[in-house]
């Protein structure tokens, strides 16, 4: 959603912007060309791989980018600016880091059960499934795949690893395919179930509340932040944070009680109310995009 994404970021020369989730570079190029001559880019990323990759992307922009490899929760320490005109998340797990198998985040080639998107973060999936007591692994399943047989599912991987450890991807996609068979269906039975994992091993969700508090923090009056969100939960995450962010008053507790209101002044507001889907043409060509979700917030 490249073209949705520069009109919701209003690119332009001069524009200061930080992009939280640099991948491979993509969007950060898309940016820096459409900025031309003077527009510059604070990237950052937790994988290693990405930042090597986006580094030699972006070498024709010589000077008006800067690269640093940490979690998009710590922009306001890595960028150490507050004055940025645009702030991009390109959510969830890339292409690269599903196409390399050795990453183990797909169970469409064999792999380590890794899943880290920091490889210098010590605990891997793999501690997850092979440690964890089945009920937390039932509610990992549930609370962030949505998968209606978490338990089922949660016991036969504590019954499995008495005898041998899950260390593959294909390990524990072949027990969860066994417990549910296809019949057909096209979705592989441990869709689910893999992007639990992937979540909690990465505190995904975590590291998205404290991310979207870091860009508010990070832009100056007027700014635009937009999200690409993959899945419900991320988007039910970037919704809750807009609408907070947008009343005129808050609450104490989880219950918003009229009477116990604190008028405030709002921080944001909603650019558009509705999402952005991406167009059919891309998602013909880029099928992984037809999930996607873009939503667009300025700061007051």
């Amino acid at each position: 959603m490249t073209a949705e994404v520069l009109s919701a970021l209003r690119v332009r020369p001069g524009i200061r912007c930080a992009d939280g989730t640099l991948g491979g570079g993509g969007h950060a190029a898309a940016i820096l060309n459409a900025s031309r001559p003077d527009g510059w880019l604070f990237g950052c990323d937790r994988d290693g791989a990405a930042i090597e990759a986006a580094t030699a992307r972006l070498a024709e922009f010589a000077g008006r980018w800067e690269v640093r490899r940490g979690n998009f929760a710590d922009l306001a320490e890595l960028s150490g600016r507050t004055d940025f005109d645009a702030v991009l998340l390109d959510l969830g797990v890339s292409s690269h880091q599903l196409d390399t198998a050795e990453r183990g985040f797909s169970f469409q080639q064999d792999g380590p059960l890794d899943m880290r998107q920091d490889a210098r973060q010590e605990h891997t999936a793999a501690d997850l499934v092979n440690e964890l007591p089945a009920d937390e692994l039932a509610d990992i399943f549930w609370a962030l795949g949505e998968e209606p047989q978490a338990r089922r599912f949660a016991k036969a991987i504590e019954l499995d690893r008495r005898t041998q450890p899950f260390r593959t991807t294909a390990q524990l996609a072949g027990l969860i395919e066994r417990l549910a068979p296809r019949h057909g269906r096209k979705a592989h039975p441990a869709t689910r179930v893999f992007q639990a994992l992937r979540m909690a091993t990465n505190d995904e969700l975590g590291a998205l509340e404290r991310g979207l508090a870091a860009a508010l923090a990070v832009l100056r009056p007027g700014g635009r932040l937009a999200v690409l969100t993959f899945h419900s939960l991320e988007d039910r995450k970037v919704k809750e944070f807009g609408r907070a962010r947008a009343r005129d008053y808050t609450f104490p507790g989880l219950v918003d009680v009229p009477e116990l209101r604190v008028p405030r002044a709002p921080e944001l507001c909603w650019v558009e109310r509705k999402a952005k889907p991406p167009g059919e043409a891309e998602v013909a060509a880029n099928p992984r995009a037809r999930s996607a979700q873009l939503r667009i917030m300025e700061k007051l």
